[in-house]
C-alpha cells in the first residue's frame, strides 16, 4: 500500500497564527460529526495542531461553530 506524504497546511501556507474568527478553514478540520480530525488524517504538524484544537474550541465557546451536528 502506497501511502502520500502529508504536509502541514499552515507551516507550507507560511500561517504563524490560526484565527478562530476564520469559520472556512476551521470546517476543513472537522469532521462531519463535529469532531476534531486527528493529525494523520490532516497531516498537521503537532504545534500546529494543538493551535488548530484551541481555536475551534474558542469559535465553539462563541457560537461560530456548533459543538455537534444537527
Amino acid at each position: 500500500m502506497i501511502t502520500q506524504e502529508k504536509y502541514c497546511h499552515f507551516c507550507v501556507n507560511n500561517l504563524k497564527e490560526i484565527d478562530y474568527k476564520n469559520t472556512q478553514l476551521l470546517q476543513r478540520f472537522i469532521n462531519s460529526y463535529m469532531k476534531i480530525k486527528p493529525r494523520k488524517r490532516t497531516g498537521t504538524c503537532s504545534w500546529h495542531q494543538r493551535k488548530l484544537a484551541t481555536a475551534i474550541k474558542r469559535a465553539r465557546i462563541m457560537a461560530l461553530l456548533p459543538f455537534v451536528s444537527k
